[in-house]
């Protein structure tokens, strides 16, 4: 595992940690970050928010088969309105992505939920798939609405508390919005803990914190039949065609490859990744964690993917 875990320096990585069977087998700071100082994740935010869409659904206070227009009242009567919260969660919701609006203008803005939830549907629901972070962001409206508390909130009681991700935090927008594409703020150690929790069927010690069945759902197998490679907000190592997070398979578009997203595991393994090689990678079948952090890095050489986290599964004997 050591000269895997050398291998990443390349890419400014900040915490590698690899467990297995709820040991930690292996774990590497470096770049003069402690293992406890919270840090940016990017997208695997976006895996976060899934979580807590599954807990709403089941204490009740929303159904992903709703129409997001009961939680967003500017889409009714609009071309929106038939926009199902399954929708968004599986990067089907046809509404307006365009890399200037998603990556520049969203980011930007003042008030991010109602900048997402201003943008036009550009195609119907269900007919194509486009990594979207802003519809993704309208999930702020749908949790907080749904729940009667802002998500971050509900985040921190619901979620983060149970299982002890206590260096973790979901941030706001400077209009007091909970960022839900990106910007949560946490450690190798508590992903972990994040990644633990979806190896055992959402189970933390002696409670149930997520259900089974949502765990089933958002990572046992694709959400849509665009993309194998993603369940609800979540990565998959399926077989079928693979769009990665900067592509889509809308008019015009080429037809996407087919494949595994990281052939050397097993089928049923799954990750959060976010901007910058931010993986929290759970393989069920050698019931393996690998999570890895690090600063963004634009070179390719310098990248770091779901297949080098597979290393630690795939080329390194994990038992403790």
């Amino acid at each position: 595992m050591e000269a895997i875990a050398r291998a990443a320096r390349p890419s400014q990585t900040t915490c590698l940690l690899v467990a297995r069977k709820g040991q930690v087998v292996g774990e590497w700071n470096r770049g003069g970050v402690d293992a406890d100082t919270p840090r940016e994740v990017f997208s695997v935010t976006k895996s976060i928010t899934s979580t807590l869409v599954g807990m709403a659904e089941a204490d009740g206070d929303l159904a992903i088969a709703d129409r997001a227009s009961s939680y967003i009242h500017e889409w009714r009567g609009t071309r929106s309105s038939t926009v199902t919260v399954r929708d968004l969660l599986s990067n089907v919701s046809g509404r307006f992505w365009e890399l200037g609006s998603d990556y520049a203008d969203l980011p930007q803005a003042e008030d991010r939920t109602q900048y997402a939830v201003d943008l036009r549907q550009q195609y119907p629901p269900g007919k194509v798939w486009a990594y979207n972070n802003a519809a993704i962001q309208t999930l702020d409206r749908v949790i907080s609405t749904a729940t009667g508390e802002p998500t971050r909130d509900f985040a921190a009681e619901r979620l983060f508390g149970p299982i002890g991700m206590a260096h973790t935090q979901m941030t706001a927008d400077p209009a007091g919005n909970t960022n839900t594409f990106f910007g949560a703020q946490t450690t190798c150690r508590d992903l972990a803990r994040f990644g633990y929790l979806f190896l055992n069927q959402g189970r933390w010690g002696d409670e149930q914190v997520v259900p089974r069945s949502w765990v089933r759902a958002a990572v046992g197998q694709p959400s849509q039949s665009h993309n194998a490679a993603y369940g609800l907000l979540w990565w998959l190592n399926r077989r079928g065609p693979i769009i990665g997070p900067l592509a889509t398979d809308g008019p015009g578009q080429p037809t996407p490859p087919a494949g595994r997203a990281m052939p050397g595991l097993s089928a049923s393994a799954f990750a959060a990744q976010g901007l910058g090689g931010q993986t929290v990678l759970v393989d069920p079948e050698s019931e393996t964690v690998v999570v890895r952090l690090g600063q963004f890095q634009a070179s390719p050489e310098a990248t770091y993917n779901g297949q080098d986290a597979a290393r630690f599964i795939t080329e390194a004997l994990v038992d403790p």
